[in-house]
C-alpha cells in the first residue's frame, strides 16, 4: 500500500486498504497516517466518507490517533467544503502546535470567515515577545495569499494584515511551501513514515533550506 502511495497509485492503494479493512486487519497508527493520506490524495466525497468512518471506527476502539493523521483528516474534510467536520476533528488533536496545524488552523478560520480571530491569530504570531529559544508559528506563502484574497474587500483589515505580512517575513516566519508539501513532509526522525512522502513532487533534499524547528512534527 505504502510502494502504491509513493508511485501515485492512490485509488489502488484505497482497495488494498478496504480488503484490510475487510479482512480485520488490525490497525497501526502508521497505517492510520497512510489511510488518511491516501483519502486526502484521492479528494472525493467517496474517500472523505471512508476516512471519516475509519476514524470514528477506531476513536469507537479506544485508538489514539497521531497529529499527523488528523491533520490528513482535517485537510480532507476542508477539500470536501466540510468545515464543521474539520474544525470538530482539528478541536480533538491534542498538540497543534505544528506548522502543518498553523496553516490548517488559519484555512479553518478563512472557510468560517472568523476573520477578525483569523487575524488577532497572525498578529500575535508575529508579535509575540518569544524567546530565539521558542519555536514561533510559521505560515505558508499559500495559505497566507487565501487570507489576503479574503480580506481584499475589508479595508479595516487589509491594512492590518499588510503589516503582520511584513513582520512574518521579516522574522523568517513564511514559507514557500504549499499545505500539501507540508502535509507529505517526513520529519527526519520518523523513519516509520519516510514511505508517506510523495517523491514524485517531494523529496527530502528539497525541504533542506527549511528550518527543522519550523518542520519538526
Amino acid at each position: 500500500m505504502d510502494m502504491l502511495f509513493i508511485k501515485g497509485k492512490y485509488k489502488s492503494a484505497l482497495e488494498v486498504l478496504i480488503e484490510m479493512k475487510n479482512q480485520d486487519v488490525k490497525f497501526t497508527k502508521d497505517t492510520y497516517v497512510l489511510a488518511f493520506a491516501i483519502c486526502y490524495k484521492l479528494n472525493s466525497p467517496e474517500s472523505f466518507k471512508i476516512c471519516t468512518t475509519l476514524r470514528e471506527e477506531a476513536l469507537i476502539k479506544g485508538e489514539v490517533l497521531s497529529r499527523r493523521a488528523s491533520c490528513f483528516a482535517v485537510a480532507l474534510a476542508l477539500n470536501q467544503n466540510q468545515v464543521a467536520k474539520a474544525m470538530s476533528i482539528f478541536s480533538q488533536i491534542m498538540n497543534p502546535e505544528s506548522i502543518t496545524c498553523s496553516n490548517l488552523n488559519i484555512i479553518i478560520h478563512i472557510e468560517s470567515n472568523m476573520l477578525d480571530t483569523l487575524i488577532e491569530i497572525l498578529k500575535n504570531a508575529a508579535e509575540g515577545n518569544l524567546s530565539r529559544f521558542v519555536k514561533r508559528h510559521a505560515f505558508s506563502e499559500e495559505v497566507l495569499a487565501r487570507v489576503r484574497e479574503k480580506v481584499k474587500d475589508v479595508p479595516a483589515l487589509v491594512a492590518g494584515f499588510d503589516e503582520i505580512y511584513g513582520k512574518l517575513h521579516i522574522s523568517g516566519q513564511v514559507t514557500t511551501y504549499t499545505l500539501d508539501a507540508l502535509l507529505c513532509h517526513t520529519p527526519r526522525d520518523k523513519k516509520s513514515h519516510t514511505l508517506l512522502l510523495n517523491k514524485r513532487t517531494v523529496s527530502r533534499r528539497t525541504f533542506q533550506p527549511l528550518s527543522q524547528s519550523l518542520l519538526a512534527e
